[in-house]
């Protein structure tokens, strides 16, 4: 059934292709349904896998498993374990907000939303993906449709940020692909099987150099400092759709694959070179809060906070131990929510409406009496992003504090300061760009349609900006209502994630003493 999530996203771009030109309205629709449908079999079945007993739970289940290219041991292999369900579904949420807030795309929409089903058909099939060529081969998948989505419909220096983004990301696949192929050359392996090479023991000397090798060619993907450098750049020039998609899917991909390949085939390498590993996220963690404190530009600060929160996941990872790790998996899954609700505000409902991203010139718009909505909603993912309790974000990195304080208790402490320069730089956006005092009086006017308040400079003349929409706002509380029910009851996804670690896969690990 979960098969159906890849499956339904390319037939939704089938039927975008079979649709005539300029019909806006019935790509939106098209596009929606089939996020949902993928949403749906993505609730199913983590509802399923909820209803097992939690002994049940480490397995790992097969979905699809049928010879694909024989000669060579690749085969169409899709399962699902816990860690698998719970990205598939923040895929599924991640898919149906960001068409919510793409709804007002009207150049080019059928080829926009086209791309866009491809993009998420292209997760869903790393999440599931257990045969290591099928799961490069959606990698690829997944960063091809990036690059025009950005290309085509960004903004500032677009299609720098789209080449940028290409680069790194095909260096870094590259990178993948050299080791995979070592790994199932060295093993002399008859199958990519996932499962299979992770059962082989690798020398130690090849470890050494297959590990960094894979690791940081998947961690480019997911902003490892010092290979971060696309992410700012990538976030600023996208769409707000594809910088929600960035942020809340395509970043986790890269810490997916460290997790799932460059782990569990060499454990040996993951011990030679995890400290390494460890000084980079922290590094991540506080460079990257370091950096929004100073951004000018309201979409760089968000795109240097991402940084800065996956350096907590990819953090968790090397602590090796289980609460650090699930809380790196937890970490995922919230982040993902939380930059996405981040990205919507700040590309959508205010870059769209204000045409600024200057902090300098929202500062004096009053937009916390303009836009409401955008403000309130806006407060509530600066609340999230910080780590308050009751929110998804404050769960994950607790657990990661604690698992790294376990493993690295100094690079925890520094760690820690990330967090209290991210609660200053969170702050200092929010009262620049909602709460600020204008430099010059504005006259504020009310829409009497739509009770949206606006406010323009005097002399440029009295327009009304358009209000929020109520695609907008079923978007923003489906995130923020996501992020509360986790917050405030994460054994919903921990009973998911945390006997996962005991299947199979992570077999080498355990022997070797490792969590």
């Amino acid at each position: 059934m979960l098969a159906w999530t890849i499956y339904i996203s390319f037939l939704g771009v089938l039927v975008l292709m079979l649709l005539p030109k300029g019909n806006a309205s019935a790509a939106r629709w098209v596009a929606l349904l089939t996020a949902v449908a993928g949403f749906l079999i993505a609730l199913a079945g983590i509802v399923a896998q909820l209803q097992k007993p939690l002994e049940l739970r480490a397995q790992i289940e097969t979905v699809t498993h049928i010879a694909w290219i024989p000669s060579l041991g690749i085969e169409l292999h899709l399962a699902a374990d816990g860690i698998s369900l719970t990205l598939v579904l923040l895929t599924g949420i991640a898919a149906v907000v960001g068409i919510l807030f793409s709804w007002n795309i009207e150049h080019r929409a059928k080829e926009f939303f086209a791309f866009y089903l491809a993009l998420i058909g292209g997760v869903y099939g790393v999440f599931l993906s257990f045969d290591l060529f099928l799961l490069f081969v959606f990698y690829e998948l997944a960063i091809i449709p990036k690059y025009f989505l950005i290309a085509i419909w960004g903004s500032t220096r677009k299609e720098y940020g789209a080449m940028k983004l290409a680069l790194y990301s095909f260096v870094g696949s590259a990178m993948v692909l050299i080791g995979i192929v070592a790994a199932f050359v060295v093993a002399g392996s008859k199958t990519m099987s996932l499962l299979e090479l992770a059962k082989y023991p690798f020398p130690e000397h090849f470890q050494y150099w297959a590990f960094p090798l894979v690791f940081v060619g998947f961690a480019i993907l997911a902003g490892l400092w010092p290979f971060h450098t696309w992410a700012p750049t990538g976030h600023v020039a996208a769409p707000t759709a594809a910088s929600m998609l960035l942020a809340g899917v395509v970043m986790k991909l890269g810490a997916y694959g460290c997790l799932r390949v460059a782990m569990t085939l060499f454990p040996l390498g993951l011990v030679a070179w995890r400290n390494e590993v460890a000084l980079l996220a922290v590094i991540g963690i506080v460079y990257g809060a370091m950096v929004a404190l100073v951004q000018k530009d309201f979409k760089f600060v968000i795109g240097y906070s991402s940084v800065s929160h996956m350096g907590f996941v990819l953090l968790g990872l090397v602590t090796l131990n289980e609460i650090g790790l699930s809380g790196a998996v937890l970490q995922m899954f919230s982040h993902g929510i939380i930059a996405g609700l981040l990205f919507a505000v700040v590309g959508r409902m205010v870059y769209d409406r204000t045409h600024t991203r200057e902090l300098s010139a929202l500062e004096g718009m009053n937009l916390a009496k303009a836009m409401p909505f955008a403000a309130m909603t806006f407060v509530v993912a600066s609340v999230a992003s910080m780590g308050l309790p009751g929110f998804s974000g404050f769960v994950a990195e607790l657990q990661v504090l604690i698992g790294a304080w376990q493993a690295f208790p100094t690079f925890a402490v520094l760690a820690g300061v990330g967090i209290l320069v991210g609660v200053a730089y969170t702050l200092r956006v929010l009262q620049k760009a909602f709460f600020g005092e204008p430099a010059n009086p504005l006259t504020p006017s009310l829409s009497p349609s739509k009770g949206e308040r606006v406010a323009d400079r005097p002399g440029e003349g009295q327009h009304e900006r358009e209000p929020i929409s109520i695609p907008e706002r079923i978007g923003a509380v489906i995130l923020i209502a996501t992020s509360l029910v986790i917050g405030l009851y994460p054994r919903l996804l921990l009973d998911l994630i945390v006997p996962s670690f005991s299947s199979p896969l992570f077999e080498g690990l355990r022997k070797g003493g490792l969590f």
